[in-house]
């Protein structure tokens, strides 16, 4: 290893650590957890399954951080030498990051038991990906190591957001890119339904978290295949935005939670709603609240992207730093 604190890193197997660096606090180890137990029951679906994921998670990818297709992608990686996929999960983005980038040192960190399956998945394919089990917000890495950060659909899970991208900043070289994606604060009826679910369902078993995101998914799917299309009115008051829309998309933006895509599959859709509720860590953002952070990242806009479920961006670390 040549990643700056590297002693800290605890060879298990090949290309495949662990950090020194656990986080003990309660709630972060119950998100762990779940996610844990997410991935690897998602890892035992059908392959077709997951290739269709995978897929939409690429093409998704490319629009949230501002890549017009996968070869200017592929352009900006080839001038980074160590590539970093912070919450990594399964390992799919950073095997594509490897693929566009074989030139370049892939690192891949999850906090879940998620990396050991990506590790086994992709070790012979990929030499160029090290993988480590370990906090995200604390890597052990040296100052200015990374020249391009990546924490794509995460950083709202980990125990304290702000310190989490404040490591990222660290980590990257000056006038290299992070890449970060936050909840998006919803309707106030949907804020407060999250909190309550999150809050009552803490304590679940795995059995009964699972049980929910069956429940909550036949509700959209039930609502999706009404096929009901109206136009909505705006209630302000309530952070709700009307306008046109199917029915299903109508209640879950401002009401509930009940994902369904019939494209994506069942497995994944109750993969997805798992990923909601079984969470204790995750937090939604204003758009204030994300640009505060970036401040005190001392990040600057690259580029930004904002939609009903997120904010997201590249953002170039300043010299100044």
């Amino acid at each position: 290893m040549s990643f700056g604190l590297a002693s800290k890193w605890t060879l298990i197997e090949d290309n495949l650590f662990a950090i020194e660096s656990a986080d003990n606090r309660d709630n972060q180890l119950a998100t762990n957890d779940a996610f844990s137990e997410k991935w690897k029951a998602f890892s035992r679906e059908q392959i077709e399954d997951q290739e269709k994921l995978f897929e939409f998670q690429k093409e998704w990818f490319l629009e949230l951080y501002g890549y017009e297709s996968e070869v200017a992608l592929e352009e900006h990686l080839g001038n980074c030498e160590v590539i970093l996929d912070a919450g990594c999960g399964l390992g799919y983005k950073a095997a594509w990051f490897a693929k566009l980038a074989p030139h370049a040192t892939v690192i891949a960190i999850d906090y879940s038991d998620a990396v050991i399956v990506a590790h086994d998945r992709y070790k012979k394919e990929y030499p160029n990906v090290v993988f480590a089990k370990g906090d995200i917000a604390n890597t052990q890495l040296g100052n200015e190591t990374v020249s391009f950060s990546v924490c794509d659909q995460v950083i709202m899970h980990t125990e304290n957001p702000r310190e989490t991208l404040n490591e990222l900043a660290r980590i990257t070289k000056s006038n290299g890119k992070v890449l970060c994606y936050w909840y998006r604060k919803k309707a106030l009826p949907r804020e407060l339904l999250d909190d309550y679910f999150r809050a009552n369902t803490a304590k679940l078993s795995s059995e009964k978290h699972w049980k929910l995101s069956e429940e909550v998914l036949a509700l959209g799917k039930m609502l999706s295949e009404l096929k009901v299309e109206a136009t909505f009115p705006d209630l302000p008051s309530l952070g709700i935005k009307g306008g046109n829309m199917n029915l299903q998309r109508f209640i879950y933006w401002n009401f509930i939670k009940c994902f369904w895509n019939e494209e994506l599959g069942y497995a994944t859709s109750l993969s997805t709603n798992f990923d909601w509720y079984s969470p204790v860590n995750a937090k939604r953002f204003s758009k204030d609240e994300v640009f505060a952070d970036l401040k005190t990242a001392s990040l600057e806009v690259d580029f930004f992207h904002d939609e009903e479920a997120c904010y997201s961006g590249r953002f170039v670390k300043s010299r100044n730093v």
